[in-house]
């Protein structure tokens, strides 16, 4: 079986260190080798017999759905969900309306589309986010309102700068968990907990991931697997996080973001395609955890995806 290493053109030194992580992961078993996602994909991709897909960009308005969305066209089969379940997670209103009807616990949250302006706010503290974003793009301390005024100003932000509505969250000042799922149908595996700890940060600095913090401060945060909470509190995680899971039609591998407050659990977002950087990314630590080297993590998650697709 021939197996490609799907990856985007123009990736950086972190990106890049992952994929050749995961190639050497591979190619202990099997016969790989690296294809970058471009204009020239559909005719370099017709020669292999399964993908392990670690594509997140292209597209100026939606990421992540083109490879698999190809790979379908193809019929060749591929690790990761497929572009109707990316599409679900890559707008954080859509996750949470679906959170909503589902009973599955997220902050109560208002959307102001563009061109909306807030003319109240209600008792308590939001932040503001653009839906569409990732690696905490758009969200900064000044995120974190409390006051119409504030409020106003972060949605015109939202707006102008990402031409996308506003989503309006409450603010759970809590702990901030990471929850890592491996496995499909019957055998998910939810991994040891992660928690992110900020308290370890500079004085002054927000206690929560905005840009500054996750790209600027990652070394100075401390994380912590198993994270800190009651037993209670991690059964409750892991049937609504199996849940989320299954209703959103995920495959192989998940990660979600939680805040806890008062052991009360609130599903922030979800990322159907995390990445797999070795040591940083937060779903290798919490594979390390559980007892698995990174290589054994990789292989564990093409081989479960061969068996999804009854290759194996």
């Amino acid at each position: 079986m021939k197996i490609a290493i799907v990856c985007d053109k123009n990736i950086n030194d972190e990106e890049k260190r992952m994929v050749e992580a995961v190639k050497n992961a591979v190619s202990k078993k099997y016969d790989c080798e690296v294809v970058q996602f471009d204009e020239n994909f559909i005719n370099k991709i017709k020669g292999f017999d399964f993908v392990f897909n670690l594509s997140n960009k292209g597209g100026k308005e939606t990421i992540q759905v083109h490879v698999p969305a190809l790979l379908d066209l193809l019929n060749i089969p591929y690790t990761s969900s497929n572009a109707y379940s990316h599409s679900l997670c890559l707008d954080k209103i859509t996750t949470k309306i679906i959170m909503q009807h589902y009973n599955i616990p997220t902050p109560r949250f208002y959307v102001y589309d563009l061109g909306q302006t807030p003319e109240k706010i209600d008792n308590g503290t939001f932040i503001v986010k653009p839906p569409r974003e990732g690696s905490a793009r758009g969200i900064s301390k000044d995120s974190v309102v409390d006051n119409l005024k504030a409020l106003q100003k972060m949605v015109k932000y939202i707006h102008e700068e990402f031409k996308q509505p506003a989503l309006v969250e409450e603010f759970i000042d809590g702990k901030e968990l990471s929850v890592g799922i491996i496995g499909n149908g019957d055998s998910l595996e939810v991994l040891p907990i992660l928690e992110i700890d900020f308290s370890t940060l500079p004085e002054g600095l927000e206690r929560f991931y905005s840009y500054n913090v996750k790209h600027n401060y990652g070394e100075m945060t401390n994380y912590i697997c198993p994270a800190r909470i009651s037993n209670n509190v991690k059964e409750k995680l892991e049937f609504y996080a199996k849940k989320l899971f299954r209703v959103l039609n995920l495959r192989d591998y998940a990660r979600m973001d939680v805040r806890i407050r008062d052991d009360e659990i609130y599903f922030l977002e979800v990322n159907s395609a995390p990445q797999l950087v070795p040591v940083y990314s937060d779903i290798t630590k919490m594979a390390k955890a559980a007892g698995y080297e990174y290589d054994d993590l990789i292989l564990k998650i093409l081989e479960i995806s061969m068996e999804r697709w009854e290759l194996k």
